[in-house]
């Protein structure tokens, strides 16, 4: 029986060999080694048991990136607690139905967010444990911290529990409604999608069990990992997950926005190995820097720079190479429920093409019907995963069921993304079929952005489309049927929305028609919206 994984047991393991004094957590000037690690992580752990929590319990972060946000994960797994991430963009009703449908018992929330914890802590019965986190010792000195507090009141020895692989990590992802939905992962089933302390890649294949990939931390450099996106998500998730679980450092910038020059310096001051992204929006604004500050920034020590989510054009790769010819340009084909679709890799001997990506080993495509689409057949299907795959979505089982098919005896992951086969087994990107717009690594789903619009009085029907943009992938765009004589200020328009949405859900463009053009049953003809809408766009910008 090939061996089953567990973070909490390789997080012990792992605080038995790294070198005490080697940087785990950077953040600005403030830096964690990895003994501080351990101790601090340990006495979470335990803070959160002595506060009620059991195993299995789920523990929700509601923080942007930051050292804590790393320590609560490291502790949650010390706990066998199961992770969920939050949206800190959500608003008042989004994260009351998160924490609720998540069944969270602790809640680790950031000092910036407290006004709006107040107003819904009291509607969220099931939570036993509020635990703040200062932002900035210019709001609350870090060591007068309630969480600073209840670590130095906590024992920071190792815990004395038994670790499964069947405790669970939660990445909660949008759904069809506008609403999150948990995806259920399994620890041994997401360290193996990952690589089991491998990288198929580069040739490096998985551990075979835990003895060996100890010996595999204690014989090569440990790396220096810098997630760019916030950890909130999936992709800076398994990022700062990856530098913990290895005895690496994991690195996070300490603005609220991004701001390329303060990367690159973290690059160049600490010798980062590894820069997760998601497309262009980060990548071009640190390409421009680089370009504008010639000789300032010394990128050499990157190996690799990975990105997921959103389409990186290979002008802006060219570019990054430029800077340093031995990088590693990786293009992953994944979601949050299905890791592994494919990947595009660029170097400077090897140039790619836009959306087209070199299939999994563990991947298929099937038509509607669970056919398998020839490659070179011009057909277009659904690309599938099969192996390590999450149990499901928490709490739904229709959608589990959708998502999750058995096909001829074997479980697939579908998430729904569009694709053809090449000939050469190569995959050509389409895009998802549920119009799901993703901006800057955002999942948006057009009915919710669609609804927040016809609120407005002169609106008497909206449809929502996402349309190519250089920073953001894909711009929101609302286009507006008004109501006979209404007539509207679409500054006003778009300002009116922020009440029923998330800001990065508002519109970044919105233009009026005559008549939308319904089908009589009711159904949007996206395609002609979409064409309208750049059409518009065009004209704006001429």
């Amino acid at each position: 029986m090939a061996y089953q994984w567990s973070y909490g047991n390789i997080l012990r393991a792992v605080d038995k060999v790294t070198p005490a004094d080697r940087l785990a957590l950077i953040h600005g000037k403030r830096i964690i080694r990895h003994a501080e690690f351990s101790r601090r992580t340990n006495s979470l752990a335990r803070a959160f048991l002595e506060g009620g929590a059991e195993p299995g319990d789920k523990v929700a972060f509601y923080m942007r990136n930051c050292p804590e946000y790393s320590e609560g994960i490291a502790a949650a797994f010390k706990a066998c607690l199961t992770h969920v991430n939050v949206n800190y963009r959500y608003i008042e009703h989004e994260l009351i139905y998160l924490f609720d449908n998540s069944d969270a018992t602790v809640v680790m929330f950031q000092s910036e967010f407290r006004d709006t914890v107040d107003l819904i802590r009291q509607r969220l019965p099931k939570v036993k444990q509020w635990i703040e986190v200062a932002d900035s010792p210019h709001e609350l000195p870090l060591d007068q911290s309630p969480y600073e507090l209840l670590l130095e009141g906590t024992d920071g020895s190792p815990l004395d529990l038994t670790y499964s692989p069947d405790d669970l990590l939660f990445i909660y992802t949008g759904g069809t409604t506008g609403m999150p939905k948990g995806v259920m992962w399994r620890h041994d089933d997401l360290f193996k999608v990952m690589g089991a302390g491998g990288n198929p890649r580069i040739g490096i294949p998985p551990c075979a069990d835990l003895d060996e990939f100890i010996a595999r931390i204690e014989n090569q450099p440990s790396p220096v990992n810098l997630p760019l996106p916030p950890m909130m998500h999936g992709t800076g998730l398994i990022s700062a997950i990856g530098a913990m679980s290895s005895g690496g450092t994991c690195i996070t910038l300490p603005t609220k926005r991004f701001i390329p020059e303060k990367a690159l310096q973290a690059i160049d001051q600490h010798g980062v190995t590894a820069v997760t992204i998601v497309g262009d929006a980060f990548a071009r604004p640190m390409l421009d820097a680089l370009d504008d500050h010639p000789g300032e920034y010394n990128i050499s020590s990157v190996k690799v720079i990975s990105s997921s989510g959103v389409m990186w054009t290979r002008e802006i790769k060219a570019g990054l190479l430029r800077h340093n010819e031995n990088l590693l340009l990786v293009d992953g084909f994944s979601s949050s429920e299905a890791i592994g679709l494919g990947s595009s890799v660029m170097t400077k001997e090897q140039e790619i093409e836009v959306a087209n990506f070199t299939i999994g080993p563990n991947c298929k495509v099937f038509t509607e019907d669970g056919i398998e689409v020839q490659p070179g057949s011009n057909e277009s299907g659904m690309v599938a995963v099969k192996g390590n795959l999450p149990i499901g979505y928490y709490k739904d089982a229709e959608k589990t069921e959708k998502t999750f098919k058995i096909i001829d005896g074997t479980r697939y992951s579908i998430p729904g993304d569009w694709v053809q086969v090449r000939l050469d087994g190569t995959l050509t990107l389409l895009g998802r079929g549920s119009n799901c717009i993703n901006t800057a690594g955002e999942k948006v789903f057009p009915e919710e952005v669609e609804e927040a619009m016809k609120m407005h009085p002169a609106v008497d029907d909206a449809l929502v489309v996402g349309l190519s943009d250089p920073k953001w992938g894909q711009a929101i765009t609302a286009v507006l049927q008004l109501k006979p004589g209404e007539s509207c200020d679409l500054v006003e328009m778009r300002e009116s929305s922020r009440k029923y949405l998330a800001a990065y859900k508002l519109p970044k463009y919105i233009f009026i028609k005559d008549s939308l053009e319904r089908a009589p049953n009711g159904k949007a003809d996206y395609k002609s919206i979409k064409l309208f809408a750049e059409t518009q766009l065009a004209k704006q910008d001429a």
